[in-house]
């Protein structure tokens, strides 16, 4: 009997027999499949005679001719082999600043097929067109923000990623995924499931997800198969130091804190509430519907807002700013309007969500080549985005997530010459700052161990 391999809008169709991975498709006579099992698929087919397997799913664009100048460094030589070993398929995990594109481009090189490569921000797609472009010295496609030019090497955002996906699916035999973690997600899972690329590379920092959604990528990926940490390469990324700096509140700041406090921790109280992940506090959220949970809810905030921003905090910030007065700084904060009144305060340039596409390419070029000295930033530039010249990071207020500590020290860890970086934590003392900054750190001993020995 001879088998029939199609593609259809980011599924395959199997005509001839049963396929090992499928279920019957009455309206086609077929059986259906996700465009992520091709590879399985392709493996069963070997089985059939000489010409029993027909494959008309995969219609590659052209494999580009590559060749790779770039030396790599040991561990990652380690992770490409790693990953060849596994089929060339899994996650590698490297930390921030630790060369994660270096070792997608010599996989590229590898396969040296039809490459779509997947990022979750524009400002990542013009970091990745140049990169490609500079090392390959290829035409590179774009894909997101208004953008729709398909070469064999090409670029794209999740969102556009997801939204050709079906007319897409087929034309691209290997796929990189940046900043992985976000994959597993309701909507961008679907770029695994439908996209054939029988060749799947995914890169994060971060692999593990909060919410347990990691554990998805073993099926969508391949799962990890290579993972340093910051311990690991220390030899490869500048020396660091962290350094916690308590602040104290006002006494009108501190009697407005401890009352909203009170407010929050007696709703729990009453109703025999714990918070043991943010599960729980969904559960708060949820409840605040009422009178009761709504005034529980706005003294949290109130509570999180004067801890986040007390004046003694912007005394610190000058304090620190004179003691490395003329090295490139990027202070972060979480809530975006403490980014613009920090800001204002310092005279300083500000990159937020809200910053339009033109002005946040202009702020990065100025800190880039020294114009600006001085960044403040929200959460935009937790991850992804390159500021290599960064050697000194103050976080002045952040979510618990040892995720967004390693992605903050990581903008600071690229190594120069006599380089020597150091991350601030600025916190509110008799606050719960300061048990959100131990539980930031939590499984980070080995770094934080690291640090202490130098």
């Amino acid at each position: 009997m001879s088998i029939l391999l199609r593609y259809d809008k980011g599924t395959l169709l199997i005509r001839g027999e049963k396929p090992p991975f499928g279920v019957w498709d009455e309206r086609v006579q077929a059986y259906r499949t996700f465009g992520m099992h091709y590879g399985d698929i392709r493996r069963w087919g070997e089985g059939f005679p000489p010409g029993a397997f027909d494959d008309q799913a995969l219609e590659p664009l052209p494999a580009p001719v590559l060749e790779l100048a770039e030396k790599l460094r040991p561990y990652q030589v380690e992770a490409v082999e790693q990953w060849q070993r596994s089929g060339m398929r899994g996650v590698i995990v490297l930390p921030t600043a630790a060369g994660k594109t270096h070792v997608a481009l010599e996989a590229i090189r590898a396969v040296s097929r039809s490459t779509l490569v997947v990022v979750p921000t524009l400002d990542l797609v013009d970091q990745w067109v140049k990169k490609l472009s500079d090392v390959f010295k290829s035409r590179v496609g774009r894909i997101g923000g208004g953008a729709f030019q398909i070469e064999p090497l090409t670029v794209s955002t999740y969102d556009s990623a997801l939204l050709r996906a079906e007319s897409l699916g087929n034309r691209f035999e290997f796929l990189v995924v940046d900043e992985v973690h976000h994959l597993p997600s309701a909507s961008f899972r679907h770029i695994a499931e439908m996209y054939l690329a029988p060749y799947r590379l995914g890169l994060t920092a971060t692999y593990e997800r909060a919410d347990l959604l990691h554990q998805e990528l073993e099926a969508l990926f391949g799962g990890k198969i290579f993972e340093r940490g910051y311990e690991e390469l220390t030899d490869f990324l500048a020396d660091f130091s962290l350094v916690k700096l308590p602040v104290e509140l006002a006494p009108d700041e501190l009697t407005e804190y401890e009352s909203a406090r009170e407010v929050f921790t007696n709703y729990l109280r009453r109703h025999r509430m714990r918070f043991r992940g943010p599960w729980d506090f969904e559960s708060f959220i949820r409840r605040s519907w009422n009178p009761e949970g709504r005034e529980a809810l706005l003294s949290w905030r109130k509570a999180r807002e004067i801890a986040f921003n007390p004046r003694a905090k912007v005394e610190a910030v000058r304090t620190i700013l004179s003691r490395h007065r003329g090295e490139r700084t990027i202070i972060f904060t979480e809530e975006t309007a403490q980014a613009y009144l920090l800001a204002r305060e310092l005279l300083a340039p500000c990159l937020t969500y809200r910053t339009e596409e033109e002005e946040r390419r202009e702020t990065l070029a100025r800190f880039k080549d020294g114009r600006s000295r001085i960044l403040v930033t929200s959460r935009v530039l937790d991850e992804g985005v390159d500021v290599p010249e960064a050697s000194i990071a103050i976080v002045l207020s952040g979510s618990g997530s040892p995720r967004q500590f390693r992605q903050r020290l990581g903008r600071i860890l690229r190594p120069g010459p006599g380089k020597r970086a150091v991350l601030y934590e600025v916190l509110s003392a008799d606050t719960t700052e300061m048990g959100t900054s131990r539980r930031r750190k939590r499984g980070m001993g080995a770094v934080l161990a690291a640090t202490a020995d130098r």
